[in-house]
């Protein structure tokens, strides 16, 4: 490798590689510093109870690394990334029983009986247009997309809150949740503008590539992008924090991985003033509270469907749902919260020793919050799963203030780059036909603070690399 760096990138998350990766694929030279011993931001697994159960640290389901464009051309599997699903992609537990979507859309229709037609409507166009839909699904909001009337059609539904699209749309209660349990993953109020795109967005990913999770863990994502990127000269450099742009190798270009005030920070006097004051003025979102657990038995659900599911979204109906996601986005603790769990030693069986296994929950808490949750959770646990904590093993916990320690990007628990909500989806994280630049024309954003937004998909790093390579490394 020369004295000279075409580009270095600081941070070795999904986003943080896939630019990297992006980078080298185009002959350019490139090195990723990574403060923590082992790459992935919030794709890392560890033995987090017991010697054995492989633990999600972060994020677990993988349906948008699945469908990724750039994950995709990478043919990742070339490089040991195998991806094991579940039975069911997700489940919704209800007062009294559950709902489900199944991987086939007519399976869910009929499921969901008198609402199933209005699903498979709604559903239906974007399923059959997957290929076309996807580029624009994945693409930042100023890219004109390859299909306008069917992107056009999905904006004008998910422009709406999904409070208001789920009441519209459905008429029973399970079709309500389920699409609502999608929603609340926004880490916002339903009642906000633009929460039925993600409602939508992740039903349409469950009937078309799947919710899977990596065999082994989500750790095996990064390490096929590591490996990946070592295909193409590529180096990532581990336990190295970086504090100032003083501290890295020379380079025509950086490239970061991080929320923009932490690019402030390490940047100081190379960007302006003006940029320093947007960064400080870019809200943070709602932080996490996370709990993991070494099971001797699968969740004992009350629902039987719930105990094929690959994730199960925890809450008795559309309006519980509500009211637990605008306690947080209000800055309030919920009672009752909105649970994500996962059961991925149900379909990996390398996650756990023969005969037990893991159990992956967190639940939207105000950011900073210090209220440990644990009781709490394990009440709606409980609620649905009466037994469950007879299994328990082993349980360890993370809050807002332990994720943030654990990784500087997650400003007070704060998983996803910076809030959620209209402006901060369309200017994200700030107005710009590109959006991944600075004033500085060598030093670009890459992470999930820059469209398309969060999730483990690489594409906010693929769309900086190529700003970076129509500009400063053209």
């Amino acid at each position: 490798m020369s004295a000279r760096l075409d580009a270095v990138v600081v941070g070795a998350g999904p986003n943080g590689l896939s630019a990297a990766i992006a980078l080298a694929r185009a002959g350019r030279s490139v090195q990723v510093f990574e403060a923590h011993p082992t790459p992935g931001g919030g794709a890392r697994s560890a033995e987090l109870t017991l010697p054995g159960y492989i633990h999600d640290v972060c994020s677990a389901i993988h349906p948008m690394a699945a469908g990724s464009p750039f994950f995709q051309s990478l043919e990742l599997e070339r490089f040991g990334l195998v991806w094991r699903h579940p039975e069911i992609p997700f489940g919704q537990t209800l007062e009294h029983g559950a709902a489900v979507a199944y991987r086939s859309l007519d399976q869910t229709a009929a499921a969901l009986g008198d609402d199933g037609p209005e699903w498979k409507a709604v559903m239906q166009p974007f399923v059959d247009r997957w290929d076309e839909f996807k580029d624009a699904l994945y693409s930042p909001m100023t890219r004109v997309p390859k299909s306008p009337l069917l992107f056009t059609r999905f904006g004008l539904h998910a422009i709406q809150p999904a409070m208001m699209f789920a009441t519209q749309h459905f008429d029973t209660q399970a079709a309500r949740a389920l699409f609502a349990g999608c929603a609340a993953h926004s880490l916002s109020s339903l009642n906000s503008p633009i929460t039925t795109s993600f409602g939508l967005a992740l039903a349409l990913q469950a009937h078309t590539v799947g919710w899977p999770a990596p065999e082994g863990g989500t750790q095996k994502i990064t390490d096929a992008l590591v490996k990946c990127l070592a295909s193409h000269g590529g180096e990532v450099v581990t336990s190295t924090r970086v504090r100032s742009l003083a501290e890295l190798p020379e380079s025509r270009a950086v490239l970061f991985d991080c929320p923009p005030k932490l690019v402030s920070d390490i940047c100081g006097d190379a960007l302006p003033g003006r940029y320093h004051r947007a960064a400080e003025r870019f809200r943070r979102g709602p932080g996490v509270f996370k709990l993991d657990y070494a099971l001797s038995g699968p969740m004992p659900w009350t629902a039987p469907l719930l105990r094929k599911c690959g994730t199960v979204h925890v809450g008795g109906s559309l309006a519980e749902l509500e009211v637990s996601e605008t306690e947080v986005a209000e800055g309030r603790v919920p009672e009752r919260p909105y649970l994500l769990v996962a059961q991925q030693s149900l379909f990996d069986p390398t996650r756990a020793p023969a005969g037990h296994h893991t159990l992956w929950v967190y639940c939207h808490v105000p950011n900073g919050c210090e209220v440990d949750m644990t009781t709490r959770i394990e009440a709606q646990l409980e609620r649905f799963a009466p037994g469950f904590k007879q299994l328990v093993l082993k349980q360890v916990s993370r809050g807002p203030a332990g994720y943030e320690a654990y990784n500087p990007s997650y400003l007070g628990g704060d998983i996803s780059g910076g809030s959620i909500d209209l402006l901060q989806l369309v200017f994200r994280p700030r107005p710009s036909l590109d959006p991944w630049s600075t004033p500085n024309p060598r030093l670009f954003l890459c992470g999930q603070s820059t469209p398309p937004g969060p999730a483990v998909h690489g594409m906010c790093g693929y769309w900086a690399a190529q700003s970076a390579l129509s500009g400063v490394l053209a």
